[in-house]
């Protein structure tokens, strides 16, 4: 917006006065166009507005790689000029920058969009607003949501009203012309869409690539649309980010809900030089069906239910999958142990999962009396669990404690820095977390720790990962803890697990990363112990040295 107050000058130039309007101030402003959009030395309105669709009168385009921006609007300061002339349509509200309800486009305008392959993704979206103008008004310094009014050189702070779409009924009824099968591939590519964290989705054109498996591409069966998913999520190249089809979904949720019937181990895997995976019993459920009938950590599957496992593409998913079934149902498992077969046949029943267990140690150590915190995985209620266990140990007389998180693939973040805030002082710093807009989230441990003082060691392995690996490195670099073991594994990204309707799987999806609290960046590189020791026992501690345990 730009104030008009030489109304003389403008006749001059015009043969005519300029149509006066009121700003939300009361003062006469006049809108003017066409408009150039570059970075702006006081303020610079973006007006973008679904009339060009309808005109051809646009006299240039000039998208840049980077254009669609981290907010999912359609600014981009180091944009290159854009010049566009046109008069709008209907201009009946302004959306600031930061509402999230521009991004709310329904599916039906963007099939509509479909013919419009010559313009960037952003930049359609923007245009998919139905007779709308959208203005983006930005300040050097305060980039919070403003307009310019006209009256002096800064940006006066403007509250802005909610913008609230509604597609013409025409769009919506091309979109509810999409199959089942289309609109499944729909939602997968919605999913990813809002919330994935590299936002050049692999310098790949994201929205053709929904134009080809949505709009154009017909499905038969749901099978093949949820092959269409896999491979749309396989073109981000992340292994993290994937499809899950529903058996592998309702794998995760049952193990996250705590309880399922199966026969009680947590299953792992490693891959040889030729590719080939290997699956073997990673951990044990105390008194589970596994304990009780003799199978032992490190045994390797070979066959469960009737079908091999040692083909060398089986997952541990694949594996899972055979081992539960119906409370009371028999399972017959062929394992390998030491070069020779072993047959077991179990009998399923429910298993309520323990993340946290704990002993205190047979080691014979100089430092003390060692109390073992065996950590599994994270979740909400780690840190609380662990809490009480510490007491309870101390009570048992521990001098020394070790948190034994070999094999633990992670779990929720917060689980992992809650816990190590358990042992370190007030404003100690955790983790740094940097979502999709390159906005940092720094966080610290906010009151005194239960104890601060215990000397304290970490037991990892090369399966050590993610949530695992920031309770590790925020009390390794915090001077906390010593790491003994092998290198962990090095997953330094966040992902989310979402459903997908109609009982078809869910997404699993990268939406941020992390850094340790020295800013090191561990994804594919781990963390290093401070003392590599090699470890098969049961109670890890005897494999731990009296030297590791120091006075913080």
């Amino acid at each position: 917006m730009q104030t008009i107050k030489k109304k003389s000058k403008y006749k001059e130039q015009h043969g005519k006065q300029p149509k006066v309007k009121k700003n939300h101030l009361g003062e006469d402003v006049q809108q003017i166009l066409p408009m150039k959009i570059g970075r702006p030395p006081i303020a610079t309105a973006i007006v973008v507005t679904t009339a060009l669709i309808y005109s051809p009168k646009i006299n240039a385009f000039t998208p840049t790689p980077n254009f669609r921006s981290n907010s999912n609007i359609f600014l981009n300061l180091n944009s290159k000029p854009l010049y566009c002339k046109h008069t709008p349509l209907h201009a009946k509200k302004v959306a600031s920058k930061n509402d999230k309800s521009v991004t709310n486009i329904s599916e039906a305008s963007d099939k509509f969009l479909s013919p419009l392959t010559g313009a960037h993704n952003a930049i359609r979206q923007c245009l998919a607003l139905s007779s709308i103008l959208c203005a983006v008004v930005f300040c050097p310094v305060d980039l919070s949501p403003s307009v310019y009014t006209g009256a002096s050189d800064h940006c006066t702070p403007f509250p802005l009203p909610q913008l609230v779409l509604h597609p013409p009924a025409s769009l919506a009824a091309e979109y509810s012309s999409l199959t089942e099968e289309q609109k499944a591939v729909a939602e997968a590519w919605r999913i990813v869409d809002n919330s994935f964290f590299d936002r050049t989705f692999n310098n790949q054109d994201w929205f053709k690539l929904r134009q080809e498996y949505v709009v154009k591409k017909k499905y038969k069966t749901m099978d093949e649309a949820q092959g269409a998913i896999e491979k749309i999520v396989a073109t981000l190249g992340d292994k993290y980010t994937r499809y899950l089809p529903p058996a592998k979904y309702r794998s995760i949720v049952d193990a996250a809900t705590g309880t399922l019937a199966g026969v009680g181990v947590q299953i792992s895997f490693e891959t040889d030089a030729a590719g080939a995976n290997r699956m073997f019993v990673a951990d044990i459920e105390p008194n589970s069906p596994a304990s009780i009938g003799g199978i032992q950590r490190g045994d390797s599957f070979l066959e469960v239910d009737g079908v091999l496992m040692n083909d060398g593409k089986s997952t541990p998913d694949d594996v899972a999958a055979k081992l539960r079934g119906p409370v009371s149902s028999k399972v017959g498992i062929v394992m390998e142990r030491s070069g020779k077969t072993i047959d077991f046949i179990l009998t399923r029943k429910p298993i309520v999962i323990t993340t946290v267990r704990s002993y205190m140690s047979s080691a014979k150590n100089s430092a003390g009396k060692v109390g073992v915190i065996r950590i599994k995985s994270f979740s909400g209620t780690t840190s609380a669990t662990v809490s009480e266990t510490i007491v309870d140990l101390k009570k048992q007389g521990a001098e020394v404690l070790v948190l034994d998180v070999h094999g633990n693939p992670g779990g929720l973040l917060p689980g992992g820095t809650d816990t190590a805030s358990l042992f370190l002082d007030v404003n100690k710093p955790l983790v740094f977390v940097v979502d999709k807009k390159g906005v940092i989230d720094a966080q610290s441990s906010l009151n005194v720790g239960l104890d601060i003082d215990i000397p304290l060691v970490i037991y990892t392995d090369g399966a050590t990962a993610s949530a695992a690996e920031v309770m590790t490195a925020a009390l390794k670099e915090n001077g906390r803890a010593t790491v003994v073991g092998k290198k962990t594994f090095g997953k330094g990204i966040i992902q989310t697990i979402r459903q997908l309707g109609e009982d078809n799987g869910g997404v699993a999806i990268t939406v941020a990363r992390y850094e340790t609290p020295k800013h090191n960046d561990i994804n594919k590189n781990g963390i290093d112990v401070d003392i590599d020791v090699d470890c098969n026992d049961e109670d890890v501690a005897v494999c731990i040295p009296s030297s590791a345990f120091k006075k913080p």
